[in-house]
């Protein structure tokens, strides 16, 4: 058996939520029922965010709630919150996401709160979290981990004490994520070493976005020092709102393509997330997806890793 790798799709939060016109709810939830149909189990649905500030994040509680209708789907919903955390709990959301950015400048500008101020309001909210009856997965993200294109670099201790204060305050598990695709092989390396050193196995996951093209080479890099989750979007979508400068995520296509030809397995048919591009392609201005096997195909020579057979 090859080892499994997870990846999280993000397109329908991360990647729709700077797309200027409205995408029907109907054509959401058409989409994650493609992409479920590619073999991905682990989806990022919604944002439980001010509609009035990410409009396109308004009908989030809604697609949440159809998107458990898939079976052995893990449905994601982020939240900056105490009310974003509530609206996605009572959404019936598996796994709430729960951002921090390092970053004090961009945390002012994401949240309306410094990063110190931000990680006292986290505490509380996980605390609520866990007193509810229905138990929920909490993922942490120390966001802006590798620079800001508000404040530049970010210290490498900021992140560290980020991590350590998100362990304390009771996540599950913690995400690294280039906010806006500064990193580079070698700032990862560093990065994920010292945070594991600081928070052991709650290091679960990288987000990285391709701002700079390296993308794929920070991603290859988290899976040499042991990172086994990934977040990717399908056609390199997404970025924040709220960084200046931020462009999309790595290409989940790619992505596999990578994992799968290296003989990782990541239970995903590339073939059928090609075509589940299809079921979004509408909705967005022309040009709008990227990636590098869906502009050249799948080579003759393509090996997945493992056999898959998905619904």
């Amino acid at each position: 058996m090859s080892e499994r790798i997870t990846i999280t799709e993000v397109g329908p939060r991360d990647g729709l939520q700077l797309v200027a016109n409205t995408v029907p709810t109907t054509a959401k939830l058409a989409w994650i029922e493609a992409l479920y149909a590619a073999g991905i189990r682990h989806i990022e649905a919604g944002s439980f965010v001010s509609p009035h500030l990410v409009p396109q994040m308004a009908d989030s509680a809604v697609v949440v709630s159809q998107a458990l209708a898939l079976p052995g789907l893990q449905v994601y919903g982020l939240a900056a919150n105490l009310r974003g955390a509530m609206a996605a709990y009572e959404a019936g959301a598996h796994v709430i996401v729960i951002p921090l950015s390092v970053s004090d400048r961009h945390s002012r500008a994401n949240v309306n709160k410094g990063t110190l101020e931000h990680i006292d309001a986290i505490a509380q909210l996980i605390e609520w979290l866990r007193a509810q009856p229905r138990a929920v997965r909490i993922d942490c993200v120390a966001a802006s981990a590798f620079g800001c294109s508000i404040s530049g670099e970010v210290a490498l201790a900021d992140v560290v004490g980020a991590a350590k204060a998100l362990a304390l305050a009771g996540a599950d598990r913690i995400t690294l994520a280039d906010t806006v695709g500064y990193a580079h092989p070698a700032l990862v390396q560093s990065t994920v070493c010292a945070v594991q050193d600081a928070v052991g196995q709650r290091l679960q996951k990288l987000h990285l976005h391709d701002t700079m093209g390296l993308g794929i080479a920070n991603a290859l890099m988290g899976l040499q020092q042991g990172i086994r989750e990934f977040d990717a979007c399908l056609g390199g979508l997404g970025g924040c709102p709220f960084a200046p400068g931020a462009s999309g995520n790595i290409v989940t296509e790619d992505l596999v393509f990578m994992l799968e030809s290296m003989g990782y397995s990541t239970g995903i048919d590339l073939a059928k997330l090609l075509s589940a591009r299809q079921a979004i392609s509408p909705y967005l201005p022309a040009g709008t997806l990227r990636g590098g096997v869906p502009a050249a195909g799948i080579p003759a020579s393509y090996r997945p890793a493992t056999a898959v057979a998905v619904g």
